[in-house]
């Protein structure tokens, strides 16, 4: 057995440590659950190429519609976990979007960013920023997404995110100030406590 593959070359303990091989190993978040329709809410997720070029996802989140001409809210959510651990698929995202969507009635984009330290910062910044534009390319209601296409309200968007994804939406809301995204009104972007 290679001596390298077991050295610790940084320990970043409760989140990660790096071995000497370049691995990481993270300790926490990193269970995973499928998208699905939620029995009790009816509400549905499923997950979506947002950048095949930096292998980006993004899980959406759809509440049962009463109307199928409807259009909704729309709310980006940019998970949180010190730009190291978590992602959109975790049990804990999916169940908060999982009720959100429901109690909200809004359609929800939760993104996945690539994580330090493999992809040192602004690298996360870079690719929410990805995710916002993917999100826009379906203003005109010919994006690859047909959720968006066909329910989502570009006048009624709305930034969230937790933690290290509250400071991700905040930098995104800035820069959405700057540089347009024609056809998108950002109304708010709501941070959570982490």
């Amino acid at each position: 057995m290679d001596p390298n593959t077991k050295e610790i070359t940084h320990e970043f303990f409760p989140y990660f440590r790096i071995y000497k091989d370049g691995r990481v190993e993270r300790f926490r978040a990193t269970e995973t659950v499928p998208p699905s329709t939620d029995s009790q809410t009816g509400v549905q997720s499923k997950d979506t190429i947002v950048s095949k070029a930096n292998n980006l996802f993004a899980r959406l989140f759809h509440p049962k519609l009463t109307n199928p001409k409807q259009k909704l809210p729309l709310l980006i959510h940019i998970h949180g976990g010190a730009f190291c651990i978590s992602s959109p698929n975790t049990p804990f995202n999916h169940n908060y979007l999982n009720s959100l969507v429901n109690k909200a009635n809004v359609i929800a984009v939760a993104v996945q960013y690539r994580r330090a330290p493999e992809h040192p910062l602004p690298t996360a910044y870079d690719d929410a920023w990805e995710a916002i534009k993917w999100v826009a390319s379906h203003v005109n209601k010919n994006g690859p997404e047909p959720w968006l296409n066909d329910h989502a309200d570009f006048e009624r968007v709305f930034l969230s995110g937790d933690s290290a994804g509250a400071n991700i939406a905040h930098n995104m809301a800035m820069r959405a100030s700057v540089q347009s995204l024609v056809g998108v009104r950002i109304v708010v972007a709501a941070m959570t406590p982490g």
